[in-house]
């Protein structure tokens, strides 16, 4: 390792699947885990779903002597979820949490509780510096009618933001997790495209795994049958990333998934497989820029970015209506409420008068509409916060489309071949 002309690193991800009392064998899928860490050299590990301190504890304890140096990242109601191993020591992490993360109140889905975030560590690789990312996106849970799509594409907005304002200067940059996005998704082509981070299943010599590299096929047990919808096989939606810098380079040598039960056990590691991934870092043969690329790269960029700020736009506008629907129940309950008053005040102005309604009934009728009052006020917050945080996205992205426009006619205008000397005239 101490050679840094030519650097070999494994990286191991897996969304671990680890809710506790809800996700199936729990225990048992955690010991399965610790084994394989412990038997195979990964040099990196990367998790996702280690929602409980107790299994993290757990598992640091099983790696200890192979990972000495790990890090469990604590975000939200439950947690981030997030965790990493490492043979290298890890000299510095952050988190960076999501600014849209779901609903509170679609409490089947979860996604609002686990604080979906975005872990760093930097680690030294030998002489090398490498910025390592974790992350888990929001789920998606209806491919035709994704509700979550607009937060979804923000985080992958914010996801690129940190990676290239963290990473500058970084010799190699991995970024695992689970992106819950399939690759040609709007989130992943604008976290690839505009990163310049490269996909480890595309990118390898060689492959070993599931049939197109998925990582949540049909056939897992943990799996409900018809819930790949029309997908049958299978989605890809975990990744290993990576990139070099100005002066290294890194390869894929090798890339792995699971399929599906575990050697020697009844059952998987998770609902998902795990990837691995062998990274080869090398000095970087300068090669001549080609301008022509680079700007053909621009423009793609200004057609995802603005793509992703129609989306955006989309979400903004279902925010305003829900924020809207929220104040007028509001409204209603509050209107209600003041009926109630005057009702109440009857006996008090005309003396002797009997209450019209029976005791129980008023008060029940009062709780409802404080209720109404209560839960319409929370939500008008939260949709308020949720505009915010889009509003502030889009506004982002129009300054991009901007600064990527002006950039793109920076560059020459392709021209075909004998143009430039049509323009000029015939010789004499």
């Amino acid at each position: 390792m101490a050679n840094t002309d030519s650097l070999r690193v494994r990286v191991f991800s897996l969304n671990c699947w680890g809710i506790r009392y809800v996700s199936k064998h729990t225990p048992q899928r955690y010991d399965m885990i610790g084994e394989l860490l412990s038997k195979e050299e990964y040099d990196i590990v990367l998790l996702q779903e280690v929602w409980s301190e107790k299994d993290y504890l757990s598992l640091k304890k099983k790696l200890a002597f192979c990972h000495p140096h790990s890090h469990h990242f604590k975000s939200g109601v439950i947690g981030s979820g997030l965790a990493i191993f490492s043979k290298h020591r890890i000299h510095d992490t952050f988190l960076y949490r999501y600014s849209l993360n779901g609903y509170p109140y679609m409490v089947q889905h979860g996604d609002w509780f686990g604080g979906k975030a975005v872990g760093m560590a930097v680690l030294k690789l030998g002489g090398l510096t490498a910025n390592v990312y974790v992350t888990h996106l929001h789920a998606e849970y209806s491919r035709d009618k994704d509700s979550y799509l607009p937060h979804r594409v923000v985080q992958a907005w914010e996801l690129q933001q940190f990676v290239r304002h963290t990473s500058a200067a970084a010799d190699v940059v991995i970024l695992g997790g689970d992106l819950n996005m399939h690759p040609q998704d709007l989130g992943s082509r604008l976290l690839m495209s505009y990163t310049g981070l490269r996909d480890s299943y595309l990118e390898s010599a060689e492959f070993d795994g599931c049939e197109d590299g998925m990582t949540l096929i049909a056939d897992n047990p943990f799996i409900g049958k018809g819930s790949m919808g029309p997908l049958e096989k299978g989605i890809r939606i975990d990744y290993i990333l990576f990139k070099g810098s100005s002066e290294r380079d890194v390869h894929c040598d090798f890339m792995s998934t699971t399929k599906g039960s575990a050697p020697d056990h009844p059952f998987p590691y998770s609902d998902h497989e795990a990837l691995t991934a062998a990274l080869r870092v090398e000095t970087r043969q300068r090669p001549s820029k080609n301008q022509d690329s680079a700007g053909g790269k621009t423009a793609e960029l200004v057609d995802i970015v603005t793509e992703a700020r129609t989306e955006v736009k989309v979400g903004l506008h279902c925010a305003e209506r829900m924020r809207y629907t929220a104040a007028r129940t509001g409204a209603m309950g509050l209107a209600l409420l003041f009926l109630e008053l005057a009702i109440a005040a009857v006996p008090w102005l005309a003396l002797g008068a009997a209450q019209p309604f029976p005791r129980t009934s008023f008060y029940l009728l009062a709780a409802l509409c404080v209720a109404i009052l209560f839960t319409t006020a929370l939500l008008y917050v939260f949709y308020s916060a949720e505009l915010k945080s889009l509003q502030g996205a889009e506004d982002q992205m129009r300054l991009a489309v901007g600064s990527l426009q002006e950039e793109l006619r920076g560059f020459p205008v392709a021209q075909p071949h004998g143009a430039q000397r049509g323009a000029l005239g015939p010789e004499e």
